[in-house]
């Protein structure tokens, strides 16, 4: 190729480029401009400050009624009636059913008869046989001593006749040996006497008392068998299941009638280890459901740890005002388990997820004539409301944004305006 035609293609192309450099550089310059032109972000700063702030451990829990009773018999019958249904609303000792009960009836009744019996044999022996025996072995004792003084009187006179040698020995012989006797059978009666004073009649009465307390036990026995036909609710609450009805035979053991009382709840939570940790009975704890939120305490913490879910299982009591709240329900339990004294805090409004992960916050710096929005990535501690502990990252003194900071750049101009400002911006809207 010729020399010329190639220096006239070289120069085209610089030329060109030239032409392309300088659209480039005058665009640029422009979009700076616009940049530098664009208006400040407005937006709502709120400081970093330092204080308390309460440890909370929330946790899902189940709720339990405060006391429970499964009514049941203690004896085998049918039933004869049932006097509450299921909503109902009872007393402690009111008569919920009625059991079959005339068989035992009449069973106490004869336990009576029995008893009056035992008593009136009491009474005999207490104020007839003892009496009359004791009398009979004192006439004996007298009457054997008479014999024994006669017997005694007679030898005597026979010993001084033998002296006198008006009387053989042999009738002398004849009358000591008849004394002996007399002396014998007194010696019988004065031990039978003593017998009857001393070991008979107190055999007797107590006999007679045995039976008695006998007879009174068989009617105590049977008067409870009554009794326990009339099925009385042991708490106050509310009939939550009723399982027999009429005609059904009660079972020992079987429940009749379950009773809840849920004038107060109790929620049980199962809580990590590390979280129970903190968690002491006594601790202020909010019950939050459907139904709203009610405030109570920690009654229980379990001191054994679940192998299978290594949770610790920790109750939370509140009074149920209306009882609004049913057992069964699902509801979430917040425990106050500490307070921390002194650290840094802002609201939970300033938290923004960080690209790179994690959390981080948006503070407002002044350079020069601007106000600039500038990153900072934060660790975040405990969280109780609108109020989040911060353990790094700003310091105390420092402004967050907390409404507008969503999607600004770092050294973005903002412009920091008051509640206030978006209360009149907001009614100025509702004009137009």
């Amino acid at each position: 190729m010729p020399i010329e035609p190639r220096r006239s293609l070289a120069c085209a192309l610089i030329s060109f480029a030239l032409l392309s450099l300088t659209v480039l550089v005058g665009c640029g310059g422009k979009a700076k401009q616009a940049a530098e032109a664009e208006p400040p972000t407005p937006v709502q700063v709120d400081d970093v400050t330092r204080g308390p702030i309460d440890v909370i451990v929330n946790a899902n829990a189940v709720l339990f009624p405060f006391n429970q009773a499964n009514v049941t018999s203690k004896i085998s019958a049918p039933l004869r009636r049932v006097l509450v249904n299921r909503g109902d609303h009872v007393k402690a000792g009111q008569l919920l059913a009625e059991l079959e009960d005339r068989d035992l009836t009449a069973a106490e009744q004869e336990s009576r008869s029995q008893l009056e019996q035992a008593q009136s044999a009491y009474q005999t022996t207490t104020a007839a046989t003892v009496p009359e025996d004791r009398t009979k072995a004192e006439a004996d004792v007298q009457a054997d001593q008479q014999a024994y003084d006669a017997a005694k009187k007679l030898y005597d006179n026979r010993v001084d006749l033998v002296k006198q040698g008006a009387l053989a020995q042999k009738l002398a012989d004849d009358a000591r040996v008849s004394m002996v006797q007399a002396q014998s059978t007194l010696e019988t009666a004065r031990r039978h006497l003593q017998a009857v004073q001393q070991v008979t009649g107190a055999e007797q009465q107590k006999n007679a008392q045995a039976l008695v307390n006998a007879a009174k036990a068989h009617v105590d026995s049977a008067a409870a068998q009554v009794a326990y036909a009339s099925v009385r609710s042991p708490i106050a609450g509310i009939v939550a299941d009723r399982s027999l009805y009429p005609g059904d035979t009660a079972a020992p053991g079987a429940p009749i009638v379950t009773i809840v009382d849920i004038t107060k709840v109790i929620a049980r939570a199962n809580v990590p280890v590390k979280d129970a940790a903190s968690v002491m009975v006594g601790r202020p704890a909010t019950i939050t459901g459907p139904e709203g939120v009610l405030p109570g305490k920690v009654t229980v913490v379990s001191p054994a740890v679940d192998p299978s879910t290594t949770t610790v299982e920790i109750w939370v009591q509140a009074d149920n005002p209306g009882e609004k709240m049913k057992p069964g329900g699902t509801v979430q339990v917040s425990i106050r388990a500490d307070l921390i004294k002194d650290t840094l805090l802002v609201p939970a409004a300033a938290l923004l997820n960080s690209d790179e992960g994690g959390e981080k916050v948006m503070v407002v710096q002044q350079q020069g004539k601007d106000m600039l929005a500038r990153e900072r990535k934060v660790n975040v501690g405990i969280r109780e409301g609108n109020r989040v502990q911060i353990l790094g990252g700003v310091n105390e003194g420092e402004k967050v944004i907390t409404s507008g900071g969503l999607g600004l750049d770092d050294k973005a101009k903002v412009t920091v305006k008051s509640e206030e400002d978006d209360d009149d911006d907001d009614a100025a809207d509702d004009k137009k």
